[in-house]
């Protein structure tokens, strides 16, 4: 993998950059939609290429593990073979799914013992096993499994937490140097960044991250809990760390506002279940603020869902519609919402992107910040 900066922003730490993969070239500050079990929902892989404009996207080890299955998945040839996605994939570890099933797992040196959300099964994560999974899932990038404590948790656990997650990015790193992609080409593994809201922890953490020379980092264990300006010192304090000449991966952030302060904060790539699942239930976001479909006001608005908005279904349905689709229950409202908010999502890290490289960025956000969080 090899990144390259291309401009950083006058009065403000944001970067835009490219990075290439084996499967394409990826301009950042880039947001990746979420295609947890090997779909974005309800989104078509034409859509997302031409409509949403998506670099690249996300599978979820732990989905992808339970159904299909490794057995499935590398008899198509991996999962870009499977799915027909030829752009850039990148897999999380399955770890925050696996640590979200807090009744039905139990954590150890050895790995984290769970059991399907689907029958009851039983089964074992441990490093070196997660990245035997994402090499037969065939990801362009790979995470490390780790341990997202919750953004309450006391200093001593998150810090008998972070030493978990440090010892297994020993155990995980061996095994990914000793192994080779089963598909014909090179795939990055990168480390994450934890240690909760304690600064501490979380330079320990980095300092041990940058040790390694990854292709590139990621910031774990944030948006879980935590105040949000707890969140941008974290962001802050792990990037005066991290090397500046590899992306910066902050994992499940989150709203317009969030992407743009952790872009202000030097933050490469993001991804978020938000803007494909608010959409389904009736949340828009455009360039002008909030909308809530569901709520009466627009019943006879027949003005565009997004006037000059990004994708096509901005101009082709109208409010009044779509808001009517949302009380009839009618599958087409969740599609256009997804693909609306994703290509909204896309458009803002593009925007972001262009501001950077006009030198005009820090000028730019505060006002858009404004905007994407008005609720209309």
């Amino acid at each position: 993998m090899k990144f390259t900066l291309e401009a950083t922003a006058p009065g403000s730490a944001a970067r835009a950059g490219q990075f290439t993969t084996a499967h394409g070239t990826v301009q950042t500050p880039i947001f990746m939609p979420v295609g947890t079990a090997g779909t974005v929902k309800g989104v078509h892989q034409r859509e997302l290429r031409d409509d949403i404009k998506a670099q690249i996207i996300l599978g979820n080890t732990y989905h992808l593990y339970l159904r299909p299955g490794l057995e499935v998945i590398h008899a198509a040839g991996g999962l870009h073979k499977f799915n027909g996605w030829e752009k850039p994939i990148l897999t999380d570890s399955g770890g925050f799914q696996v640590f979200s099933l807090s009744g039905i797992r139990k954590l150890s040196e050895e790995g984290a013992h769970f059991r399907s959300h689907i029958d009851g099964s039983k089964h074992l994560f441990t490093p070196e096993g997660v990245v035997d999974i994402e090499r037969t899932i065939g990801a362009d990038i790979m995470m490390a499994l780790d341990e997202c404590p919750p953004g309450d948790s006391d200093y001593e656990y998150a810090k008998k937490s972070l030493g978990l997650t440090m010892r297994w990015l020993q155990r995980g790193w061996k095994r990914y140097k000793e192994t080779e992609g089963l598909y014909g080409y090179y795939q990055s593994y990168f480390p994450i960044v934890q240690g909760c809201v304690y600064p501490d922890l979380r330079r320990e953490s980095a300092k041990f991250v940058r040790d390694f020379g990854a292709d590139g980092n990621a910031i774990g264990g944030l948006a879980v809990g935590e105040p949000t300006e707890k969140m941008y010192e974290m962001i802050e304090i792990v990037n005066d760390i991290l090397p500046a000449d590899r992306p910066r991966y902050l994992m499940g952030v989150g709203t317009p506002a969030n992407i743009l302060e952790a872009i202000d904060r030097g933050v490469d790539m993001m991804d978020c279940v938000m803007p494909s699942r608010n959409g389904r239930n009736g949340m828009i976001f455009t360039r002008h603020g909030i909308i809530n479909l569901r709520n009466a006001k627009w019943a006879k608005d027949f003005s565009p869902l997004d006037e000059g908005g990004a994708a096509w279904v901005d101009e082709v349905y109208s409010r009044a519609y779509v808001r009517h689709l949302f009380h009839a229950g009618e599958l087409l409202a969740m599609q256009i919402a997804s693909i609306h908010n994703l290509a909204f999502y896309l458009w803002l890290v593009g925007e972001a992107r262009r501001h950077i490289i006009a030198g005009d960025f820090a000028q730019w956000k505060p006002a858009m910040v404004e905007a994407v969080t008005r609720r209309l």
